[in-house]
């Protein structure tokens, strides 16, 4: 890739730069280090999306900053601007990455299995059997290996050692030993065999070849690195798929004339056309029509907004009523839009790093290692043993010591793990949100869509004295079956459900903003709001009345049925709690969780659901970037905060929060920004997955302590000059069927909810959940 030329920032600022060449999150901490020594510059490096955010002040230039991040052995480069549109490029490399570790992985496996059944089956040794060994593992150790030695040499210029300076080491010495024992010893005579037996005792490491533990270890770390690296493939997507919500295209007003025009044609000030069912294609003001706007996706309000001559309304809102005709303010970059994707690049940005548990292991395994290769080669030579025997002793610690199980530590419980929680509705996307699961104590819930349905049902009928509810509805959902308006098709779909099929309505008119009126079945019906009926002369019995006030007084949507001159009833409609809700949230507080709604509704709406699924602390009234900063004003009180979300507006703040659980019922934006996805849309998943992905943490720890455990106990074996190629090959299966023993174990968990199932088939097979698995 070729970097594009670097540009100096204003005199103080934040360069965004793409980062190159990290193959682990210790690489991120490295950059970071190196750049926070800089005189004024705070720098966050994100091992995930590949991204540095830098903090410079006046005099550094982006090009010094780039130098420095070369310096330390890694390509740095600015992102390219919006209008390049550089997504297909950076996808293309990502595959192309991705490709080149799917190659080497599957020549592994092909070429590593003979090597390792030859070496562990004695009834497989035939004639010369070991140099058949040496012409397949050496292309695995060299070839495939490539990027742990290319790795490795990177971090032996900065002196640091991570799993790639283990795997390289062992491996390299593996493969030199055996072959030094094949032309130089006496493993490539005819017939030379590794008999199966497990006795410790003395042997000749001439005698001895190790090829199928360095290409077991190159092919095990291999699948592990292919795993972890697939599910970065989606680093990003959040932000285009949020960008991919506006219109693509707009009907603008010229001389009085609609012309279709590209959406980066249009310019502020520009007029343009909206009819019912449209995306708003930018910021702007209303200057003809009247309508109600879907604003859910930046406000999480549940109910559409009535809006009219003069009011603002914001791109990629949808028009759920009339026709609009809308003056352009802002456009591109400007817009809300493109400032909600900017605030989700900078929560994930900022995300504090988890370096992975292997690399924080092997920091410090493989120095101590190098430092016992070196000691038991001065204590052989020391004790006036020949240098062959010397040599043979050292190079088998450096053997021992690179544990195959290493690679399969956290795959292994990472795939049983996430394959349980799919059966359970719940998708966790890699080993560093683990990490995350482990001191949440605070999970902060949206409202719309998370504890509630998110749309608009019809809750209840009140009806005057005399009337039936039968009546009511039929006249009333026959009315509104003819409106598009989302209220309206609440009230027809909650009338067809009861009453069955609808009557249809002549002369039918809607009144924007107050509701609708025709005739059914010969009487002359109104629906809507008070103000309506007052038009008609229609007067609201006192009953009638209390009940109205009762439900707005509930944050609920109360709507008058009059016909023949008479007001026959109320219907109540709102956002459902869903019937789970309250059980999650008792759940949540079992796991000492402190649950937070947080919502852009009114604090009598969120009252009320607060109050009906038993939360405490509620926060009202909130914009996207206000959510993000309670997000961060959380964490800046100490606490270590769950997100759980649903639409674009909760983007931002599951990128922010500590750990992003995304309802997998909502938007695609959201889905990618999260952490974990709940498919089931399910509140209860919430609780079921943070005790999912604290169990798997537990066992991806326990699986690389004993996938180190056991070699460990087998280094003074090799000190002593006691080690055979057998022992060491028991030692890599018997660790590897721990590790994978261990691993199955996680599929005995259950979720501890009544009534919460199993996946069905369909769903757990959705494109959905297989793009974000």
């Amino acid at each position: 890739m070729n970097a594009r030329p670097p540009q100096n920032p204003p005199p103080s600022g934040v360069i965004e730069l793409e980062i190159g060449g990290m193959t682990c999150a210790s690489c991120a901490m490295r950059i970071e280090r190196k750049l926070n020594k800089l005189d004024g510059v705070s720098a966050t490096v994100n091992y995930a999306t590949e991204k540095a955010r830098v903090e410079v002040p006046a005099g550094v230039s982006t090009a010094e900053v780039i130098a420095e991040i070369e310096k330390t052995g890694y390509t740095a480069e600015l992102p390219a601007p919006a209008s390049t549109e550089p997504a297909p490029a950076a996808d293309r490399a990502e595959d192309g990455e991705l490709r080149s570790l799917r190659q080497r992985l599957a020549g592994s496996v092909v070429l590593s299995v003979p090597v390792i059944l030859m070496a562990m089956i004695p009834a497989l040794q035939f004639p010369y059997w070991q140099w058949l060994s040496l012409v397949l593992a050496a292309p695995v150790i060299v070839w495939a290996a490539w990027p742990f030695h290319r790795a490795a040499w990177v971090n032996l210029r900065h002196g640091a050692a991570t799993m790639d300076t283990l795997v390289s080491v062992g491996t390299t010495a593996a493969l030199l030993w055996s072959v030094y024992a094949l032309f130089l010893g006496t493993a490539g005579l005819p017939g030379m065999t590794h008999p199966f037996e497990l006795s410790v005792a003395p042997s000749d490491g001439a005698a001895n070849i190790y090829l199928e533990v360095a290409a077991g270890v190159t092919m095990f770390v291999l699948a592990g690195r292919y795993f972890e690296k697939r599910s970065k493939r989606t680093a990003g997507a959040a932000l285009r798929a949020l960008l991919e919500l506006g219109a693509k295209d707009v009907a603008v007003l010229i001389d009085g004339l609609e012309q279709r025009i590209p959406i980066d044609r249009l310019t502020a000030g520009d007029e343009f056309v909206v009819r019912p069912g449209e995306k708003i294609a930018t910021d702007g003001v209303i200057v003809a029509g009247r309508s109600a706007v879907d604003q859910s996706m930046l406000t999480g309000e549940s109910v559409p907004v009535e809006v009219a001559v003069g009011d603002a309304v914001v791109g990629a809102t949808v028009n759920a009523g009339g026709r609009l005709v809308v003056r352009a303010t802002r456009v591109g970059s400007d817009t809300q839009l493109a400032q909600m994707a900017r605030l989700v690049e900078d929560a994930q940005s900022g995300k504090a790093q988890v370096q992975r548990l292997a690399d924080r292991i092997s920091g410090v395994f493989v120095p101590v290692v190098l430092a016992l290769t070196v000691v038991t080669l001065g204590v052989w030579i020391g004790a006036g043993f020949p240098l062959a025997a010397a040599f043979t002793a050292a190079v088998a610690v450096l053997i021992i010591a690179c544990p195959c199980a290493l690679g399969l530590a956290t795959p292994t419980a990472l795939l049983v793990g996430t394959g349980r929680g799919a059966q359970l509705g719940i998708l966790i996307k890699g080993p560093e949100v683990l990490e995350s699961t482990r001191k949440v104590d605070t999970v902060v819930l949206d409202k719309t869509g998370t504890v509630t349905t998110g749309r608009m049902t019809l809750l209840a009928v009140h009806t005057a004295a005399g009337e039936s509810e039968t009546d009511v509805l039929r006249i009333a959902g026959a009315l509104e079956n003819a409106s598009e308006h989302p209220i309206a098709r609440a009230i027809a779909a909650g009338a067809t459900a009861r009453v069955g099929d609808l009557a249809a309505v002549e002369s039918f008119e809607n009144d924007e903003g107050r509701g609708v009126h025709g005739i059914v079945e010969g009487r002359l019906a109104v629906v809507g709001r008070e103000s309506l009926l007052g038009d008609w002369v229609i007067s609201v019995p006192d009953d009638l009345r209390a009940a109205k006030l009762a439900a707005e007084a509930a944050g609920q949507t109360a709507v008058l049925v009059a016909w023949d001159g008479a007001a026959r009833g109320v219907l109540v409609v709102a956002d459902r709690v869903k019937d789970t809700s309250r059980e999650a949230i008792a759940e949540l507080r079992r796991l000492g969780l402190t649950p937070v709604l947080l919502t852009g509704d009114n604090a009598t709406v969120a009252g009320h659901v607060a109050d009906e699924v038993g939360i405490d602390q509620v926060i009202t009234d909130v914009l996207p970037a206000e959510k993000v900063r309670i997000v961060r004003d959380l964490q800046a009180s100490g606490k270590v905060v769950a997100m759980v979300g649903d639409g674009v507006n909760d983007a931002a703040a599951l990128a922010q929060a500590d750990l992003g659980l995304a309802m997998g019922t909502g938007t695609d934006v959201a889905i990618e920004a999260a952490d974990i996805t709940l498919v089931r849309g399910d509140l209860r998943a919430v609780a079921d997955a943070i005790r999912l992905s604290r169990r798997t943490l537990g066992t991806i720890k326990a699986n690389l302590f004993w996938a180190f455990a056991y070699n460990v106990a087998a280094i003074p074996l090799a000190a002593l000059g006691l080690l055979n190629p057998m022992l060491a090959g028991a030692a890599m299966v018997f660790s590897s069927v721990f590790v994978v023993s261990n691993s199955l174990r996680l599929r005995t968990f259950r979720s501890r909810t009544t009534g919460a199932t199993d996946a069905t088939p369909t769903a757990a097979a959705s494109a959905r959940e297989l793009e974000h698995a």
